[in-house]
């Protein structure tokens, strides 16, 4: 074979392999990050059910507390204790509660990052197109043109990749109240 036969079927089988190989991996990102959510999910859905239900035991210990302190029994010192003890708790729990409301960032990163990898498979696709129309006995000059034409297919897939997916999640802390959705 010569030295043009060869660099033809090595560019063919460059970008092939580039293209084959990240496109299966890329997938298997996009796999990854959908079992992700879905156990995110069932975490955030637990936890939540979880303070829901510590919020309804503590407001039942509440009233009874509340009967005790109505009925006179309990000294002035520890109603006042119990005051403070009862507004600390109403405060941790809708902390937690309002933390847990990160799964709908947390997703709405994910839903883009699996956009992106989706993205990212087309633009290695094209290169396997591109590699498969590479002729093994090209000259140098006609595989030039078709590097040069690949080229200019990837940036103009990465530029409608990236408008596509324009930062969508401004969320620095989850209690800054700092959040742009959309």
């Amino acid at each position: 074979m010569s030295k043009k036969k060869m660099l033809g079927s090595h560019v063919k089988q460059l970008l092939s392999g580039v293209s084959d190989h990240g496109s299966e991996h890329l997938l298997e990102v996009e796999t990854d990050l959908v079992q992700t959510t879905i156990l995110l999910a069932e975490a955030i859905e637990k936890l939540g059910a979880s303070f829901l239900a510590l919020h309804e035991a503590i407001t039942s210990q509440q009233e009874e507390v509340n009967l005790i302190i109505s009925s006179g029994a309990a000294p002035s010192d520890s109603i006042e204790r119990l005051t403070v003890i009862q507004g600390n708790i109403a405060r941790h729990i809708n902390a937690a509660v309002t933390s847990l409301q990160f799964q709908d960032l947390t997703s709405q990163l994910i839903s883009r990052t699996v956009q992106r990898s989706a993205g990212l498979r087309e633009v290695l696709g094209t290169l396997g197109i591109v590699g498969d129309g590479i002729p093994q006995d090209g000259e140098v000059d006609e595989i030039e043109v078709l590097l040069n034409e690949v080229t200019l297919r990837l940036q103009e897939q990465s530029i409608k990749l990236k408008s596509l997916l324009h930062k969508a999640v401004n969320q620095k802390h989850l209690d800054s109240g700092d959040i742009e959705l959309f």
